[in-house]
């Protein structure tokens, strides 16, 4: 009995575990978009306008919607260390592809759709093929599939071409209240990713190549199929980004993925939410918090009348403090 009573007494004497507030990236960039809403009303307010009346909350979403299509796509290659320049004429392409096959008629709506997504999700294993069979840097593989993209389009195309049915173009304008229905199935999407990346394997797999390939490989994951799933998906996203445009613009455009520069955008997004570029650590949720704040400046910029170099600017130096910050944490985390 004193035994017991000496072991209880040791329990008692030990003090309990207290939860520490960890301050992860993803709470970081949610805070920093907060902040940014808060800043933007008043000058915009300073300015006599609103920011986040019925019209500012339709433009921040509507801008973030195709951007956020991309950017959860480009998130996945990014987490398995890899990056996808080619996005950027793919939405382009599949936009033309889906308003060609449409052609105007109701009929078409799902082939239109499944032809884009198919020439997407073949565009994508391409890349994945050449980054793992012959073995090339992302950078360089992706940026040579973008300059043959660019090549067809400007050879074949000099405008817009094609007809999307006025029934598809719903999916470009519908809303509810300010919210548009085509900025709620990004979350949607983004939401699938974010179980894809954390609850399934393939999912781990694509955290444990962007973490270390050497490693991942040792440990039985087939990395090449891994990146190339990554890619294809990645793809997809993008083909998806091209639908939706083609049904808010009535056509298919050539050059509307480039002209919004959405293969840069979409990894500024990627690296605001906190994924390391390096791969194996970040996630979608945070890419949403930086879709949301790139499109936010985007929508108080226009509103202040400010002009395109200065948006520049301005983004430029929110990216660079964002990757210095992140950067410093992670150094103080592994010092401690």
């Amino acid at each position: 009995m004193s035994a017991v009573r000496e072991r209880a007494r040791g329990r008692s004497d030990v003090p309990p575990r207290t939860r520490t507030f960890v301050i992860t990236p993803v709470l970081v960039v949610y805070l920093a978009l907060a902040v940014l809403l808060v800043v933007g009303s008043v000058l915009v307010g300073v300015h006599g306008g609103v920011l986040l009346d019925h019209g500012g909350i339709l433009n921040i979403l509507t801008r973030g919607t195709v951007l956020g299509l991309v950017a959860i796509g480009q998130t996945l290659v990014i987490v398995t260390g890899s990056l996808d320049l080619s996005v950027a004429y793919l939405v382009g392409l599949c936009s033309l592809v889906a308003a060609e096959t449409m052609a105007g008629s109701p009929a078409m709506i799902v082939p239109g759709v499944l032809a884009a997504l198919v020439v997407a999700a073949v565009v994508g294993l391409v890349n994945g093929l050449v980054i793992t069979v012959l073995k090339a840097n992302a950078f360089i593989a992706t940026l040579g599939v973008a300059l043959v993209l660019r090549g067809y389009l400007e050879h074949n195309y000099t405008g817009p071409a094609g007809s999307v049915p006025r029934a598809f173009q719903h999916i470009g304008y519908d809303r509810i209240g300010p919210v548009p229905v085509a900025a709620l199935l990004m979350l949607l999407l983004a939401a699938a990713a974010w179980w894809y990346l954390r609850r399934t394997r393939t999912g781990y797999h694509m955290y444990a190549v962007g973490g270390d390939v050497d490693v991942a490989r040792l440990s039985g994951v087939r990395t090449g199929r891994t990146i190339v799933t990554a890619h294809v998906l990645c793809a997809v996203m993008a083909g998806l980004a091209g639908v939706f445009l083609a049904g808010r613009l009535g056509s298919g455009a050539p050059y509307v993925g480039t002209d919004a520069g959405y293969d840069l955008e979409s990894i500024a997004a990627v690296v605001l939410g906190g994924t390391a570029l390096a791969g194996g650590r970040g996630g979608v949720a945070g890419t949403i918090g930086g879709v949301l704040i790139l499109s936010t400046l985007d929508t108080i910029f226009d509103d202040l009348g400010l002009d395109s170099f200065f948006k520049d600017v301005v983004r430029g130096v929110v990216l660079i403090v964002a990757v210095a910050l992140y950067a410093r944490r992670r150094a103080a985390r592994r010092s401690t």
